[in-house]
């Protein structure tokens, strides 16, 4: 019986690595999300303190 559990672990240990557990791999630099309006108004001088702003909060968060 302990056999049997221990193919069945290794198993299913193969079958996570083959899949890769639904990780997602994407190439660095390359933004996937959604379109976001406050990066298209970053051509503008007064947003640049809007963005410089949430970057600094969104790396604090971490």
């Amino acid at each position: 019986m302990r056999r049997h559990i221990g193919q069945a672990g290794a198993m299913a240990a193969l079958v996570a690595l083959i899949t890769g557990c639904g990780v997602t791999v994407y190439e660095p630099g390359v933004y996937k999300g959604e379109k976001d309006p406050l990066l298209a108004m970053h051509a503008k001088p007064e947003h640049k303190a809007q963005l410089q702003e949430r970057f600094t909060k969104g790396q604090a968060e971490r």
